[in-house]
Formats: structure tokens, sequence, C-alpha cells
């Protein structure tokens, strides 16, 4: 982990920040995500009840990432799985170990919680995220299906 890096789970005083880094994280992504659903996303990281939660990464007490990620039940194992649904490091601190460290922080969690695993996808053209991720592992050769109903 680089000096001066912290990963904790979010709290209610991180929503100005993380709208931040989430609106980057958007851009990036070409997405346009409704200000109601952006509002329920935060509403659910905070909420205990909800399996949603978040990893915030602070450089020097500045959050500059986050990876949002739940578990669910599984049906190939007893133990659940974990799925990371959304990594994003600040484009003006990448390359410092940032995402490698959210990365290693929920394999930690995954191991404490005793899941089975963590997953997750990416863009096939995101090719700076996909050097991380193949460090860890090959792509699983998979196709995603997206049906809107």
């Amino acid at each position: 982990m680089t000096a001066g890096l912290t990963i904790r789970d979010a709290v209610a005083g991180d929503e100005a920040a993380w709208r931040a880094l989430w609106a980057g994280y958007l851009t990036f992504y070409a997405a346009d995500v409704p200000e109601e659903v952006t509002a329920f996303t935060w509403a659910r990281i905070l909420d205990p009840s909800s399996r949603v939660t978040m990893r915030i990464a602070e450089e020097d007490g500045r959050p500059v990432g986050f990876a949002i990620h739940h578990y669910h039940d599984c049906t190939w194992d007893i133990a659940p799985e974990g799925y990371l649904e959304d990594l994003y490091v600040d484009e003006t601190v990448r390359g410092k170990g940032i995402g490698r460290a959210l990365v290693d922080d929920l394999i930690a969690l995954a191991k404490r919680h005793g899941w089975r695993g963590i997953y997750w996808h990416t863009n096939g053209d995101n090719a700076r995220a996909r050097r991380l991720y193949d460090s860890y592992a090959p792509a699983d050769g998979y196709v995603r299906y997206r049906l809107k109903t």
C-alpha cells in the first residue's frame, strides 16, 4: 500500500467526496445515472441492513477512490460470493497502487466473512483496469447479457 493510504468503511461525512468521485466514474463510463438513483445508492451504502456497502481509499486524509460491493447467496457453494460492482480511483492519483489496495482490501474482507470468492466485470476495452485485474486471475470467458424489463 502507498504511504499515507488508508482504506475504511464509508461514513455519512463522505457523501460530498463520494459524489465527486462518483461523477468521475460516471463520466469515465459515459453513463447517465439519475440523481434519484445516486441518492438511493448513497442511502443503501450507509444503511446497515443493506448488503450494498463501500470501502473508501483515502490518501493523506483525502478520499481518492472507492469500491462498492455486496455479497449474495450462491447455488454452487454453501458460502456466499462477493461482487465488486463499482471500483474507481481519481484519475489524478492513478498508477500509485490505490486500485490494487482496494481489491486487496476486498479480498481480505471476503476471507474474514467466509465468502467463496469475489467477482467483477469491466469493459473489454478498459486496458488499464484489465492489467490490474489480470494480475489477480485471468478473465473467465463468460459473456454478460443484460435484459431490461
